[in-house]
């Protein structure tokens, strides 16, 4: 081996033997064990990948590697998620096309992935925005059709000025777009949309099946947002009498409440903007003109708004009353725009000694605040609020008892149903834009004129108004698919809310698949996350093209084993592939509930002054740029270096700058000891260092702790600079492991030691259990200053593990139980001292 480091021409060379011999290349071997670990793949933008890209590409790579080495037949895939505005945008931005854009996005990304060494089955490549793709994309949307999952509406959608686009609820944070970041407004226009509600109890309840990080499964059961509760009937009179008891109210409204224990303490109904009770009573509403001027100012809030503010709005619809189920009292009816007619049943029972929006509300319009529940300590004034559990008090025959007994028999007394309740809605499917997936939809007049049945495959008829005019919506038959765009020069979004695609007549103007007449096809086109909520399954079987994917292929590979995306996903893609996978499943086309048995997540990369990387900041690292000056095993080492993998991690030039030297190191030593002819009288005290560092190594990777992996390796390398002397197989073995991380080094000092095998074929090493046993000593244990028990611990043993070993010692606990350790104390070998209050 040469002396000089020449990481350039090692990569190259390394990473060309690979491709040429397909190394990572898998076969269906359907008798081997398998590991499916996937990426969330990238968008092929025109700035190319980051280094953000880099860490996640590594951490999945090092994983994928150490699982060939232990023998298993791993799929680990790449691909692009191609549609989309990120490509749009830039196309538009440079005037091209988005098909040449996408082209040369990808082309880009590929050679900025295989300079990083990661180790992806490029044969199994896809790609979003190829027809043979997509077809499948718009076959499962048929699927959704023919289940009654895809109806189209016209609802008042999120609408982003700038992309000029619709957005779903998901793709909206704290009322801005997630994209570009402006500030979004209502609009009502006509959109296809996805029935994910229908599967709001199995994306909460099946998350049971997984492992997914605490903070993952979390944000997944709060977006859906399941309240279990009880709809309870309220009549609505004309506010001047009081209804008599078998007397028939003239109008009935349901609400929703999870505390049915507080309707004594109703005061108020409030009913949304929205609500259609508003126009059925608008003839004898004596303020109405005050009530529409309300209505039309909430029209322009988002919903965001109209939860966050703290001043509550509200006007009282003069000339009518609700009447409180339980105790048939008379109450005044509001409409306010904190009451959400997406959410319950857009009516809610006001309850102001009990929550605290409508404590806000009845405090400035002066309305009768009672409480009906004591808590267990303390005063009960009728001006406080309290949100908690506790004794029923003015509540009539219930008084004195604990409001979860009351609850049921509320219930029974106003005869309330009860029901789940979701914050999770529809998942608006349309978007204004050409550069997507086409809906497979047409719209014929003739078909709705002479009540042509359609395929019998297929629900009943749904019709649509267009300019105006009703058409039946007719679906494309899956023969025809796929249905692909036009190539047109412009496509830039217009503010009409309308798809540019509208404006291509020649395109448009099509022959109905039904009856063979006159139609036009559905402008808009499918979201990004369209594409995205399947790919993992195509991955599985990338060139077919009689199905998805083959079934008993789909039953050896899925679920995947191992699946990493950001956190920011966990709304919208994560929960949007779970959707479209329990469907495919309970359609029978793939064989397992949910599609990812993991789901693990990254922290950001961010610049060395701590900010978001940001191309207006300047602050942006190219990985080009670091793999040209210090090589592709420096960053990936670095990357997983840098600190614990989930969370955020400011760049250092002086880390990378470190990691460098320490290869340089390992590299200069390997040179240095076969050039003195391989001595191998290693210390024993080295000799024990290689089988623990193994054993560190192999057990930090199963738990991604990558970062002390990448430490204790460059212990062992600090180690071995200082004896000069040790056993080749033990350096063997060593290489083996750091060949996850730094693959071309390792390739080519195992190469350099005689080897003709690639060192990625060979088999992860076990390490010697007699040989990593940390020494042992028995150290005291004094409780107040006095001795009370005898510990043995081992030495490497952190502090927080001995404490928790002299706290289970039966002399310990018998001082330490009921009292309060003030000071803990560990002197390492030596002594715990407990200090107690």
């Amino acid at each position: 081996m040469e002396k000089h480091y020449d990481h350039k021409t090692i990569e190259s060379k390394w990473q060309r033997i690979w491709e040429e011999n397909k190394v990572f290349a898998i076969s269906d071997d359907l008798a081997k064990p398998k590991y499916y670990c996937l990426i969330e793949f990238p968008y092929p933008s025109g700035d190319g990948l980051h280094v953000g890209h880099v860490e996640s590409h590594v951490a999945i790579d090092i994983v994928a590697r150490k699982k060939r080495l232990e023998g298993f037949n791993v799929l680990y895939p790449i691909g692009w998620d191609a549609f989309g505005l990120p490509t749009e945008n830039y196309a538009i931005k440079i005037k091209q096309p988005p098909q040449v854009v996408t082209r040369e996005n990808i082309k880009k990304f590929r050679q900025q992935i295989k300079r990083t060494g990661i180790s992806f089955d490029w044969g199994r490549e896809i790609n979003t925005t190829d027809p043979q793709y997509f077809k499948w994309t718009q076959w499962i949307f048929l699927q959704l059709y023919k289940n009654n999952l895809a109806y189209k509406a016209k609802i008042p959608i999120n609408w982003c000025p700038a992309c000029k686009i619709g957005l779903a609820n998901e793709e909206v944070i704290d009322n801005n777009c997630e994209r570009c970041g402006a500030k979004t407004s209502q609009r009502e226009i006509e959109q296809w949309i996805l029935r994910i509600t229908k599967y709001a109890d199995r994306l909460i309840n099946d998350l049971d099946m997984v492992d997914y990080l605490p903070r993952i499964r979390e944000q997944q059961i709060n977006w859906v947002g399941r309240s279990e509760g009880v709809e309870i009937e309220f009549k609505i009179q004309p506010a001047s009498p009081k209804l008599q008891r078998g007397e028939k109210a003239k109008f009935k409204i349901k609400v929703f409440t999870t505390r049915p224990d507080t309707l004594f303490g109703a005061t108020y109904l409030v009913v949304a903007p929205e609500h259609e009770l508003i126009s059925a009573l608008k003839a004898q509403i004596s303020n109405w003109k005050e009530v529409e001027d309300y209505l039309k100012k909430s029209q322009s809030k988002s919903e965001l708004e109209r939860q966050e503010n703290k001043d509550k709005t509200g006007v009282k619809l003069e000339g009518w009353a609700a009447i409180n189920p339980v105790n048939n009292q008379a109450i005044p009816i509001y409409v306010a725009d904190y009451v959400l007619i997406t959410y319950g049943t857009g009516a809610i029972m006001a309850v102001p000694a009990h929550d605290e929006r409508d404590f806000a509300f009845a405090q400035k319009f002066g309305l009768e605040i009672i409480q009906v529940i004591k808590p267990a300590t303390g005063d009960n004034k009728t001006d406080e609020l309290y949100t908690g559990e506790g004794t029923m008090i003015n509540s009539d025959e219930f008084n004195g008892l604990n409001s979860e007994a009351a609850k049921v028999k509320i219930i029974q007394k106003v005869k309330g149903k009860k029901t789940s309740k979701y914050k999770l809605r529809d998942w608006v499917f349309s978007r204004q834009h050409y550069w997507g997936e086409p809906i497979p939809i047409v719209y014929c007049r003739h078909c709705l004129e002479n009540s042509i049945d359609q395929d019998t495959n297929f629900p009943e008829i749904q019709t649509t108004i267009i300019a105006g005019l009703e058409y039946a919506v007719v679906p494309v038959p899956e023969k025809d698919l796929p249905v692909t765009l036009p190539l047109v020069e412009k496509y830039e979004p217009t503010d009409t809310g309308e798809s540019p695609l509208a404006a291509i007549d020649s395109w448009v103007r099509t022959k109905c698949p039904q009856c063979g007449g006159l139609a036009r096809r559905e402008t808009d086109t499918m979201p990004n996350w369209a594409g995205s909520s399947w790919y993992y399954l195509r991955y599985i079987d990338p060139r077919n093209d009689r199905t998805l994917a083959d079934m008993e292929k789909l039953r050896h590979w899925t679920p995947v084993d191992l699946y990493n995306g950001g956190m920011e996903h966990t709304t919208l893609h994560l929960l949007y592939s779970r959707f479209w996978h329990k469907f495919l499943y309970d359609i029978k086309v793939v064989p397992t509930p949910e599609p990812y048995a993991k789901r693990i997540s990254h922290g950001m990369i961010l610049a060395e002054d701590g900010q978001k990387m940001s191309k207006s900041r300047g602050n942006v690292i190219n990985p080009d740029e670091v793999v040209s000056e210090y090589g592709a095993d420096t960053i990936r080492l670095y990357e997983m270096f840098m600190g614990p993998y989930e969370d955020a991690k400011p760049w250092s030039t002086k880390g990378i700058s470190g990691v460098r030297r320490f290869l340089e190191k390992l590299w200069l030593l390997v040179a240095e000891w076969q050039e003195n002819g391989r001595p191998e009288a290693e210390s024993l005290e080295l000799n024990k260092l290689f089988h623990k560092t193994l054993k560190k190594v192999t057990k930090d990777i199963e738990s991604f702790k990558f970062n002390t992996a990448v430490s204790s390796m460059m212990i062992l390398v600090n180690q071995l600079a200082r004896e000069k002397k040790f056993k080749q197989e033990n350096l063997e073995n060593f290489l083996i492991i750091l060949s996850c991380f730094a693959p071309h080094l390792a390739e080519e000092i195992w190469s350099g030691l005689g080897h003709k095998d690639l060192i990625c074929r060979q088999t992860w090493p076990v390490w010697d259990e007699n040989k990593v046993k940390d020494e042992e000593k028995e150290i005291a244990v004094q409780v107040n200053g006095k001795v009370r028990a005898k510990l043995v611990v081992g030495l490497s043993m952190s502090e927080s593990e001995v404490f928790a070993k002299a706290l289970e010692a039966d002399n310990v606990q018998r001082y330490v139980n009921g009292k309060k350790i003030v000071k803990q104390l560990y002197i390492p070998g030596k002594l715990v001292s407990i200090v107690l209050k």
